[in-house]
């Protein structure tokens, strides 16, 4: 069902596409607002390779940590004179194999090239909803009757990269994002201006 709704709003962007063509003139002084739609990948980065080179009893636990993630954004930049811009983003997205959901907000500092593209760097927070049965192959059942609690919603500081390229009111754009350098988390999306 999620990968059925972010097919949608991708279709839905790209019809969107040509009839947004059309230059209209915007006030360079006022904040833009951009609202859409992203997918990804995330890498949480788990290693047991250090736990298990002594004995090897991690051998046969099975951790997958890479998972697909479907959600939205919404940003909010301010012009600092003529080329650089200062924003906020907030991204919500639900996710599947060892991800259920993640959440965070940031900051946006960055750089506007005379066609319009944004080059920017951005930090926050973001927090990882896991699903630990999918991430490590035991079952929550076995987990629970046998006392072992296990954490399952994690956050941090995210740090990253990204480039937003605009067609008219339309917004293409990619990030390349990091929680506290133990992760790895690409996304491409599409979004309308406002």
């Amino acid at each position: 069902m999620k990968k059925l709704v972010f097919i949608s709003l991708v279709a839905a962007g790209a019809i969107a596409l040509p009839a947004a063509a059309q230059a209209q003139s915007t006030d360079s002084n006022k904040p833009e607002v951009t609202i859409g739609a992203q997918v990804g990948r995330h890498n949480l980065g788990i290693d047991l390779g250090d736990l298990d080179a002594d004995n090897g009893e991690f051998d046969d636990l099975n951790i997958k940590d890479t998972g697909t993630i479907y959600g939205g954004f919404a940003a909010v930049d301010f012009p600092l004179g003529e080329n650089l811009f200062a924003g906020v983003e907030g991204n919500a997205s639900l996710g599947d194999g060892p991800i259920e959901a993640e959440y965070g907000v940031s900051g946006r500092l960055g750089f506007r090239t005379e066609g319009g593209a944004k080059i920017y760097a951005r930090g926050g927070y973001q927090w990882v909803d896991l699903d630990i049965e999918n991430l490590t192959g035991v079952s929550e059942d076995f987990l629970d009757d046998n006392g072992i609690s296990t954490p399952d919603v994690g956050g941090d500081y995210l740090v990253g990269v990204g480039v937003e390229v605009p067609v008219s009111k339309v917004v293409l754009r990619a990030n390349v994002d990091t929680i506290a350098f133990d992760t790895l988390r690409g996304t491409v999306g599409v979004g309308i201006k406002f």
